[in-house]
């Protein structure tokens, strides 16, 4: 068996891939443009860059954006639902929201249509006592009819099948006896929480995107058998943990927004090795922008997180907001001739202006390249690379000639509504929840994150950005940061005076079993298994919840209540003892600790800072002749005064006027905005 590992996070233009070696402390990048017809052709052309051979890695460890991408492109299968008689329409219910805030207007369509959603009669009320016996002879009926209309895949959604499973499980039985296919949800088995709407739609989502998922991860596990690799493919989760891919198959929700949790992993693991547990994670790659908050070295997770408008997926993930601006975002001027940036990517095929491949549509990159800002010589992953004059001439005619702009004005136009969409972002991640963005380190990655940066922290009052060695393939060091992780729900809804420890204990056990027994069936090498529990609680007539950290064995009505009274009167500065605490539900997350990967091996370049060349770069209204700098000539504790450009292979980071920046001993850049104070 080797020592390499390999971490590969599939984006919307590049494919990224870092390889490492424990032993050595050896560790190569390779960046190579993404396939969209078949992302595995992308994966399959990166693993063979790599030092050692494909059967020799000691690990693969996979971020992916397929589930979400089928999501919001619509592009899933066809499903079929089965539920119970009177709840067909829930789906599209939904919680009577509408898609614009202002005016009757608007469209939604659910992911499964109505045609092919069947009611049977069966009844069980919130507190799992069965009011009427399951139907079986109509699930029965109801398969048949599915089939019969082309259905691909099917749901099994009951009402309060989180408080009593028995009809699903049923169900379950008999679909696995009749179904031409293993694809079968059932919503129990993904979420067993109360809320059937947001049950309903995350057991959706499953059965949308798992025929896509499943059969890109059969593909790519096949090419990987032939090149004779023998070990277990990991995917990231959105929680940002690992499983393997026999389970991503079964249950493809839990890797919705796989890859860009995995670049918060590793923004909270560099983060704190540099000294920073409070970070703004900015993620922009060729077609999004995603933005995350990281608190006390963790990042934020949510439960909650709406895929589109009426697409509430309830998994547990890393919070991030995703917005359609990144490098090769299109601008153009609207019919209003206001000028728009994304969220239209140019992606892989063809690509920016510059990239040569036939894009004729200015992008940010493109204006990037046309104010200096990056190397008209050639991209990552780019062979023939188009020239100034070409993305001058299609910046002034798509944006200049609307607006009455020259090409380099129309040029800082784009970056500078571009910045303004990537500002809104952030406030809407950290001010709309109370935070102060002056109190966090703004973290920059992704191959066009550290172009932005300096300026984008200006905008929001952020003292300081740190950018990792490697931004561009940062999402792929996250998923060898990642540990195996399976997280799991029990809804109970009651008072909490009225439940029985022993029964709270048992159900903590049986999730805590499931977890050891679902990390031993991944077979990946752990170093040790790590379970938390926690309780969801509310005051009675509330109707968001309070997570709070519960013990078990031992699991005490009075300990629960005061750790939960101690969390709110912090949270919110206010004591509400006279209320009646409500336990929602129990949770349980179950680790797989996987070996540590040592950071420090990414520190310093090989000589004291060089400037190598000089060009003349664009900054606020004024060409400057600026320096040049190649990133791994930067060597530990070197520090360089802005206006500088310093580039890498997988990125090119912008040090604006007055900004100054230090290298630290992991080889991070640590970017002062005002070194004066």
């Amino acid at each position: 068996m080797g020592t390499w590992q390999v971490g590969v996070d599939v984006g919307g233009t590049n494919t990224d891939l870092l390889f490492l070696d424990h032993d050595s402390g050896r560790f190569n990048v390779a960046k190579v443009p993404t396939t969209p017809h078949d992302q595995s052709d992308a994966v399959m052309n990166g693993l063979g860059t790599g030092e050692c051979e494909i059967a020799d890695l000691l690990a693969i460890v996979h971020g992916t954006t397929i589930a979400t991408n089928a999501v919001l492109e619509r592009k899933g299968s066809r499903c079929g639902l089965i539920t119970t008689r009177g709840f067909r329409d829930v789906l599209e219910l939904g919680r009577r929201t509408r898609p614009n805030n202002y005016g009757l207007i608007g469209t939604f369509e659910a992911l499964i249509d109505r045609e092919l959603r069947f009611e049977v009669s069966e009844r069980i009320d919130a507190r799992g006592r069965i009011i009427q016996p399951l139907n079986e002879a109509e699930v029965t009926a109801a398969l048949k009819k599915l089939s019969e209309a082309g259905a691909e895949t099917v749901v099994i959604h009951f009402l309060h099948a989180y408080a009593n499973p028995e009809h699903e499980a049923r169900a379950a039985e008999i679909a696995r006896n009749q179904w031409p296919n293993e694809y079968i949800s059932v919503s129990s088995e993904i979420l067993r929480e109360v809320r059937e709407f947001e049950r309903g739609t995350t057991a959706a989502v499953n059965a949308f995107v798992q025929p896509v998922v499943a059969s890109y991860l059969n593909r790519l596990l096949t090419r990987l058998q032939v090149s004779r690799y023998d070990r277990e493919l990991l995917v990231m989760q959105g929680n940002g943990g690992t499983l393997n891919a026999s389970a991503a198959a079964r249950q493809p929700v839990h890797t919705v927004m796989s890859g860009p949790a995995a670049g918060a992993v590793a923004a909270a693991r560099i983060g704190a090795q540099a000294g920073f547990e409070n970070l703004i994670a900015c993620d922009m790659g060729g077609t999004s922008f995603d933005v995350s908050l990281i608190l006390g070295g963790a990042p934020a997770l949510s439960a909650e997180k709406d895929l589109a408008y009426g697409v509430p997926v309830h998994v547990p993930m890393v919070d991030i907001h995703t917005i359609g601006a990144g490098g090769g975002s299109i601008a153009r001027v609207d019919a209003a001739g206001l000028l728009r940036v994304g969220p239209e990517s140019a992606g892989a095929e063809p690509g920016p202006v510059c990239y040569g491949r036939g894009g004729e549509r200015p992008t940010v990159t493109d204006a990037n390249l046309l104010l200096g800002r990056v190397d008209p010589s050639g991209f990552a992953g780019v062979g023939d690379a188009s020239g100034t004059e070409k993305v001058a001439n299609a910046v002034g005619v798509t944006v200049g000639a609307a607006l009455s702009l020259s090409p380099v004005d129309a040029a800082a136009a784009v970056l500078a509504v571009a910045g303004n969409q990537l500002a809104s972002a952030i406030r809407l991640v950290s001010i709309e929840q109370g935070h102060d963005p002056r109190d966090f380190v703004l973290f920059a990655f992704g191959g066009a994150g550290p172009l932005h940066a300096v300026e984008l922290a200006r905008e929001l009052g952020i003292p300081k950005v740190l950018v990792p060695r490697f931004p561009g393939i940062t999402s792929a060091l996250g998923c060898l940061l990642s540990n195996l992780r399976h997280d799991y729900v029990h809804s109970l809804w009651r008072p909490l005076a009225e439940i029985d420890p022993l029964d709270a204990d048992a159900i903590l056990a049986e999730q805590a079993d499931r977890g050891r027994r679902a990390i031993a069936s991944d077979a990946v090498p752990i170093e040790g298994i790590k379970v938390i529990h926690e309780a969801d609680l509310m005051y009675r007539g509330q109707s968001h919840v309070f997570r709070v950290p519960v013990q078990s064995p031992a699991f005490t009505i009075d300990d629960v209540n005061a750790v939960f009274a101690e969390h709110y009167a912090k949270r919110f500065e206010i004591g509400l003892s006279e209320m009646t605490p409500v336990l929602a539900s129990l949770r349980t997350t179950v680790v797989g600790q996987r070996a540590d990967v040592d950071l420090a091996m990414f520190g310093g370049g090989e000589t004291e800072a060089t400037r190598e060349t000089r060009r003349q770069v664009y900054f606020d209204g004024d060409w400057l002749d600026t320096p040049v700098v190649a990133r791994q000539s930067l060597s530990t504790g070197a520090t360089i005064d802005g206006p500088v450009i310093i580039e890498q292979p997988d990125t090119t980071c912008v040090i604006n006027p007055g900004a100054r920046a230090t290298v630290d001993s992991a080889g991070n850049l640590l970017i002062d905005l005002d070194p004066t104070t």
